[in-house]
C-alpha cells in the first residue's frame, strides 16, 4: 500500500516511516506542492499532519482510499470534498496527548520565569539584569484555568495539583472524575492567573477569546495556548500583552500558520513562542504509526477502521 507522510522528516523521523511494517511510506515536505501531486497521483493512503488538505489535492488523488490525520485536529481537512469522494478521515485521539501536556507545563514554566528572556541575556553577556529579576513568578500558588477537560488537561491537572496549583475548568458536561472545581468561561476568565486553551477550532470556538474575554481576564494573568490559533484573537492579543492586561503568553500554535515573520508577537518580549511543535516527540509518531498502520489495514481488509470522523 503507498503511504503519503505529508510533513517534513528529519533523519530519525524518515527511519521510523521506514521501519513501519508491511507498508510503502514516501515522505512529501509541507512544501514541495509539485512533488506532492506527482506523489498523490500513486497514492492509497494520505497520512496528513498539519499543511491543510484541500479539494484539490483530494481531487489528485484518485487512488486515495483514506485520509489519516496523525494528530486530533480535522480541521485542516477539506471533510466535505473527502465525504462526497467517499474517502473516510480517520484521526488519532490521545496519542500526542503526554506530549502536548508536557509542552504546555513548560510554556507555563517559561513564561513565569523568562527562561528565553534570560537565556538571550546571558548568550549577550548579561550576567544580572535587575528589570528582568523583577517580578519574576512561581507556579505554585497561582490558580490555573483549564478552558477544556479532554486528554491533554486530565494529565495536566494532577502534575498542576501535586506542584502546588489550585485547579478550574471549563467543561460541556460534568466530570464526576475531574481534578479541579468546574466553573463557566467567565469565572474562569476572572479568576485564574493562568488561562491554558484545550478546545478543537469549530465555528462555535473561533476566536473564542477575543477582545472582550481578555478584558475579563484577572489583571497580569499569563495566557497559554497549545490548542489552535484560530482561539484567540491576534490584534486582542497583542493589544492585551502591551497593555499589561496580560503578564504575558505562551504559544505553540497560531491564527496563520507559518507565523508571518513580521508578527507583532514575534517582537513582544513577554511571549514565548513555539511553531506548532507541542505533538512532536518520538513517543507520539511511535503511538501514532502503529494505529495508522492498522487503520491502513483494515481499509485494506475491509474492516471497520479506528477513530473515523467522516
Amino acid at each position: 500500500m503507498n503511504v503519503v507522510f505529508h510533513h517534513t522528516a528529519g533523519a530519525d523521523l524518515a527511519a521510523r516511516l521506514a521501519a513501519v511494517p508491511n507498508l510503502d511510506v514516501r515522505i512529501c515536505p509541507e512544501d514541495d506542492d509539485a512533488l506532492l501531486l506527482r506523489m498523490l497521483s500513486e497514492c492509497d493512503v494520505l497520512w496528513h499532519v498539519l499543511k491543510r488538505c484541500t479539494t484539490d489535492m483530494i481531487a489528485a488523488a484518485p487512488r486515495l482510499k483514506l485520509i489519516q490525520k496523525i494528530g486530533v485536529g480535522v480541521n485542516t481537512i477539506d471533510l466535505d470534498a473527502a465525504k462526497a469522494r467517499g474517502v473516510p478521515v480517520c484521526n488519532l485521539p490521545g496519542t500526542n496527548a503526554r506530549a502536548v501536556a508536557e509542552l504546555t507545563l513548560a510554556l507555563m514554566l517559561a513564561v513565569l520565569r523568562r527562561l528565553t528572556r534570560f537565556d538571550s541575556a546571558l548568550r549577550a553577556g548579561v550576567w544580572t539584569d535587575p528589570v528582568l529579576q523583577d517580578g519574576i513568578g512561581e507556579l505554585g500558588g497561582r490558580t490555573v484555568g483549564l478552558v477544556g477537560y479532554g486528554a491533554i488537561p486530565r494529565i495536566l491537572a494532577p502534575i498542576l495539583s501535586a506542584m502546588g496549583c489550585e485547579i478550574m475548568f471549563t467543561a460541556r458536561r460534568p466530570v464526576a472524575d475531574a481534578i479541579g472545581r468546574q466553573v463557566p468561561l467567565d469565572v474562569l476568565l476572572s479568576t485564574a492567573d493562568i488561562v491554558s486553551l484545550h478546545l478543537p477550532l469549530t465555528d462555535e470556538t473561533t476566536n473564542l477569546i477575543s477582545a472582550a474575554a481578555l478584558s475579563r481576564m484577572k489583571p497580569g494573568a499569563v495566557l497559554i495556548n497549545t490548542a489552535r490559533g484560530g482561539l484567540v484573537d491576534p490584534d486582542a492579543l497583542v493589544a492585551a500583552l502591551r497593555s499589561g492586561q496580560l503578564a504575558g503568553a505562551g504559544l505553540d500554535v497560531f491564527d496563520t500558520e507559518p507565523i508571518a515573520p513580521g508578527s507583532p508577537l514575534l517582537t513582544l518580549p513577554n511571549v514565548v513562542v513555539t511553531p506548532h511543535v507541542g505533538w512532536l516527540t518520538t513517543g507520539t509518531f511511535d503511538r501514532s504509526f502503529v494505529l495508522a498502520a492498522e487503520n491502513c489495514r483494515r481499509i485494506a481488509a475491509g474492516e471497520p477502521l479506528l477513530h473515523r470522523v467522516v
